[in-house]
């Protein structure tokens, strides 16, 4: 099998320098793969030489992300609804007509809403704990995020930027991993350092409050599920400490085209199953229309 390096690549989409991860032969099904929080496209840096063997594989930074742009809060909105609106302008840009898609955490409402204005270019849909049901939230934050959620106060604002720290990234990678030793430190590192930008904190807090969007989009995302029923693999690490695995059997009662495949580990599944997530990718892959 061909190794095919990966490039690493900026293109201006929407007045910004979004950057991206590509690999795998140019004429191959396309798959796209959209990151979450704390991270960038660093996450999938060992699942594209997996898929790329055989798929053409696009990793984008979100705007304020990764090596991204990252515009000032007052010039732009760091809400789901316009960073969907960068990523339709990258997916524009770059000329994809037909594309899997990849979600995962941020990602997941990102490229949901993605999938929503473009159902005509969705080839199939891989979760890998990006959640679109209720069932599937856990509160995490003993209350803390509802409370931010239900009223916008400095005080309930406040009260979140614990999170943002070494300390809670640590926690986004480590909870509920069996194995420690599996978690490369490298990624944490590059997630902490670019969390200590200017302002950074800010525009998480923001985007924080702003999810409280994506639950009041969910019975939309459902919908979807139930008229399109594209084929979806839900890959989900069962110890997650934010979406449940009831979030990942919810697919299954709106589209009877997923499957469902749990693993023993927390959010950041790939860290620790990289290449058992990457064979069944490669298994879901070849019954997807094209």
């Amino acid at each position: 099998m061909k190794n095919y390096p990966i490039h690493y690549k900026t293109i201006k989409a929407g007045g910004l320098n979004i950057f991206y991860r590509e690999a795998g032969p140019k004429n191959a099904p396309i798959i796209l793969l959209m990151h979450g929080y704390p991270t960038s496209s660093v996450m999938f840096r060992n699942l594209i030489p997996i898929l790329s063997e055989k798929y053409h594989v696009i990793a984008p930074d979100l705007p304020g992300f990764g090596f991204s742009d990252v515009p000032a809060r007052g010039e732009y909105a760091y809400t789901f609804d316009n960073l969907a609106k960068s990523m339709q302008a990258f997916i524009d840009n770059m000329g994809l007509k037909r594309f899997a898609i990849y979600i995962f955490d941020y990602g997941a409402p990102v490229g949901l809403r993605l999938a929503l204005a473009n159902p005509e270019k969705i080839t199939g849909i891989i979760s890998q704990n990006g959640n679109a049901y209720e069932q599937g939230l856990l509160d995490w934050s003993n209350g803390l995020v509802k409370a931010y959620w239900d009223h916008d106060t400095k005080e309930n604002r406040d009260a979140l930027r614990k999170y943002f720290t070494l300390e809670g990234i640590n926690f986004q990678y480590r909870q509920g991993v069996a194995d420690q030793s599996l978690i490369a430190p490298e990624g944490i590192y590059i997630d902490d350092h670019q969390m200590q930008r200017h302002d950074n904190v800010e525009i998480q807090l923001d985007l924080l409050r702003d999810y409280r969007t994506n639950v009041a989009l969910y019975p939309t995302f459902q919908a979807y599920f139930r008229k399109y029923q594209p084929r979806l693999l839900a890959v989900w690490g069962s110890k997650d400490p934010y979406f449940s695995p009831a979030g990942a059997e919810g697919f299954k009662k709106d589209d009877p085209n997923t499957i469902v495949k749990f693993y023993d580990t927390g959010h950041f599944a790939l860290e620790t199953h990289g290449e058992e997530i990457g064979r069944d990718i490669l298994d879901f892959m070849p019954g997807l229309p094209q």
